[in-house]
């Protein structure tokens, strides 16, 4: 309530800043280079649109403000964007775990649906492996918050996130990077582009990123968190008339990064945080690829009529060791394949007075694999396998119309179907290692734990309406009312013995949105946007894992429900011609309403000693993984020219991230506490932008954090409790010249 009353006070204030600017500034200059929301296009709302006047809490990045900072791969958005948490998935070094306003994934294995939709050009990315982007070849990174599930369908409750490469320009041009910086870190970028007639033109770019690691194998004298990446894009463009464009473009990323096992937070505990004694395997191949096709026809002034096709396809081989020890005490060997079929076709209007877009969507997708559970101590390896085949269609619309110079009301919605087919097989064997596996010798014990294919239908209307003002023709305040859901599904490590239900699978889990956001610019010096959110979110679907005997249990159910609530600010100060300060920060106060605890059998169950397990309501014992109260970042950018024409451009920042957990469950040992993160970049460029020298710093204080972990504590796992941490301070020196 008082968030309330003092974001309405300032309401208030600004509007009447607003109407006061605008009646005392007529005919005054506006900095050329000033910075202004409304200069900036974006695509949020699948047309396009400058950021002033679209009613979603959005933020756009453009690659050359990320190449500044020096950023390698998308993660670093989190920090400088609000209520967003992204990173490298425990035990992964390109599988991204996204969380957007409390509202994510948590679990990246096959089967289970993200919560934060990511989209390279406007093709949905279904799957989460190898999708930490690198980022070269980018023309900006748009980030929506809050559910988009009349535009952007199923699994993007939490937001979206829009990787939009370059287009090809009307000039040829070549352009070259090397980076060469901490850790023996080594980075090539190269890439062409340019027109082959007045209707043709071609673009590609290739990059290779080798790292040593920040740590060592001690077991196996490996490196440990090091990188070795290979990416490539290439892309046609075809405009046969003024009427008619087509773009033909492919990707592919190979990761042969060794595999991180984490840091044990119990004893036996080694120095430096990203060192292991892991034997499980440093062997680890990641590839994905992807091919798309989008033709755009403009029939007249009102109407353009747009298709998007495209195919994915990705593969996974790793080793996790949960121990970090010698033995194979709990190691986990894995691989995972997905493939994915989409066509959008969509129909954009534009009109005087209205505009919007209408569509339909369809998905066709596999995603399978399977992993060993071995359990050293008692001789005993569980193989997990199974596959979720995914059938999805939807039709959607979203239309503005402007009532009054000044009002616009925006309706939309979205209807989604979703077939999923799910085929989970569990089976215990003597000895370690599976079959599967490799190991041939292994004897299988009784008969299988699981063993089922089940086939559900979900079916969901997802609605949005909003409202927008231009108070004046620097500010524009709106209020939106949305909705979004993620799909039910199958647990693909369910355990039909110690959990029976698992055959039945989980429902979809909902959340609505009512926001209340201002944007604007003051005296041509600050633009900035805020917004306030409420969101009710519904049947959530959370996975509980946990030792059992002599194996690992996992249960994923629709625990209950919950409420998110929070404020977000981010805005551009032009201090003086040369001294530019950035800006965010955001509140989230995200809390269990009820919170259904499955639990099993055993000496800690008294609620219903003489049952196979049962639901107990646990929401004050439950907190939001992955979402702390505060975030904020800070930033400021000093230019100076020099006579020949020539500037240099020094970036000091600092972000903050709050207190937060690795699990809903509190884990003490994993849990992270409060931390800065502090980073500076100068960077040259010559009078003809031919060529670029920059110097970055990365995480200067070397704050040690962790960003994901395990929790297998007892004696028959090992005290299998790791942690993953994000990178030390580095230092990296780029060299760039276009030609």
């Amino acid at each position: 309530m008082k968030t309330a009353l003092l974001a309405g006070a300032a309401w208030g204030a600004l509007s009447g800043v607003a109407m006061a600017q605008d009646a005392a500034s007529p005919g005054q200059a506006t900095d050329p280079q000033a910075s202004e929301l409304g200069e900036i296009i974006v695509t949020a709302r699948r047309r396009e649109e400058a950021l002033q006047d679209v009613p979603v809490a959005v933020t756009a990045v453009s690659g050359e403000a990320l190449e500044q900072r020096g950023a390698v791969d998308i993660t670093e958005l989190a920090r400088t964007v609000p209520s967003l948490t992204l990173n490298s998935a425990r035990g992964s070094n390109s599988t991204l775990i996204s969380f957007i306003r409390g509202v994510g994934q948590q679990d990246p294995l096959w089967g289970f649906d993200p919560g934060v939709g990511l989209y390279i050009d406007d093709v949905y990315v279904a799957r989460p492996q190898a999708a930490v982007l690198d980022v070269f070849d980018v023309e900006r990174i748009e980030v929506l918050r809050g559910p988009q599930g009349t535009l952007y369908g199923r699994n993007t409750i939490g937001g979206a996130i829009k990787y939009v490469t370059r287009r090809i320009g009307d000039e040829p041009e070549i352009e070259l990077q090397g980076a060469y910086g901490s850790y023996d870190q080594f980075d090539a970028i190269a890439s062409i582009s340019g027109p082959i007639n007045d209707n043709f033109g071609v673009s590609a770019a290739v990059a290779r990123y080798l790292r040593d690691g920040y740590g060592e194998n001690l077991n196996t004298g490996t490196e440990h968190y090091n990188k070795d990446v290979t990416a490539a894009r290439v892309s046609f463009e075809w405009t046969p008339s003024d009427d008619l464009f087509f773009r033909l473009a492919g990707d592919w990323v190979q990761d042969s990064s060794n595999a991180r096992h984490g840091h044990r937070e119990f004893a036996p505990i080694l120095e430096n945080e990203y060192d292991t004694l892991a034997g499980a395997g440093d062997k680890n191949e990641v590839e994905t690829r992807g091919l798309s096709l989008t033709g755009e026809w403009t029939v007249n002034d009102w109407l353009t009529l747009k298709s998007i096709t495209a195919y994915r396809d990705g593969s996974t081989r790793g080793n996790i060791d949960f121990d970090n020890l010698a033995a194979p005490i709990l190691d986990i060997p894995a691989q995972y394949d997905d493939d994915q079929f989409s066509q959008e076709f969509q129909a954009l209007f534009e009109g005087d007075r209205w505009s919007g877009v209408a569509g339909v969507y369809y998905l066709d997708a596999t995603a399978s694999g399977a992993f060993d559970t071995v359990v050293g101590l008692f001789n005993l390896t569980t193989l997990t396998a199974g596959s979720v085949d995914t059938k999805s269609w939807s039709v959607f619309g979203d239309f503005t119309y402007d009532v009054t110079d000044a009002l616009a009301v925006s309706v939309g919605g979205r209807f989604t179907h979703d077939e999923k087919t799910g085929t989970v097989f569990r089976q215990q064997y003597l000895g370690i290692r599976s079959p599967f596996f490799g190991n041939s010798a292994a004897i299988p014990l009784g008969a299988p734990r699981t063993d089922y294919t089940d086939t559900r239908d979900f079916e969901e209307f997802t609605p949005r309406v909003s409202v927008s003002y231009e108070i004046s023709p620097d500010f524009t305040t709106y209020a939106s009312w949305g909705r979004g859901f993620k799909s039910g599904g199958f647990d693909m490590r369910g355990d039909a013995v110690l959990y029976p239900d698992t055959v039945l699978g989980y429902d979809p889990e909902t959340v609505e949105t009512i926001e209340l956001g201002l944007k604007g610019t003051l005296f041509d010096r600050l633009t900035f946007a805020t917004a306030l959110f409420d969101s009710s979110y519904e049947d959530q679907q959370i996975t509980t894992q946990y030792p059992a005997g002599a194996t690992v249990a996992s249960v994923v159910d629709n625990v209950g429900s919950s409420s998110i609530r929070g404020w977000e600010f981010e805005g551009s100060l032009r201090v003086s011609q040369n001294l530019v300060v950035n800006g965010m920060l955001s509140y989230i106060d995200a809390q269990f309403d009820e919170f259904l605890a499955y639990i099993p059998t055993g000496p800690l169950n008294t609620t219903c000693p003489t049952q196979p397990g049962c639901f107990v309501d646990v929401s004050d014992l439950r907190d939001f993984q992955n979402t702390p109260e505060w975030t904020g970042a800070v930033s400021a950018t000093w230019t100076h020219w020099f006579a020949d024409g020539s500037e240099i451009a020094f970036t000091p920042s600092a972000a903050y991230r709050g207190d937060y957990q690795q699990f809903e469950t509190p884990a003490p040992l994993l849990d992270q506490e409060a931390f800065w993160l502090y980073d500076a970049s100068v960077v040259w460029t010559s009078a003809s932008d031919r060529w670029t020298v920059g110097l970055h710093g990365k995480n200067l204080s070397d704050e040690r954090y962790k960003t994901g972990g395990y929790n297998f504590p007892g004696a028959a796992t090992g005290d299998s409790i790791t942690a993953f941490y994000g990178a030390p301070r580095t230092f990296t020196a780029r060299v760039g010249v276009k030609f």
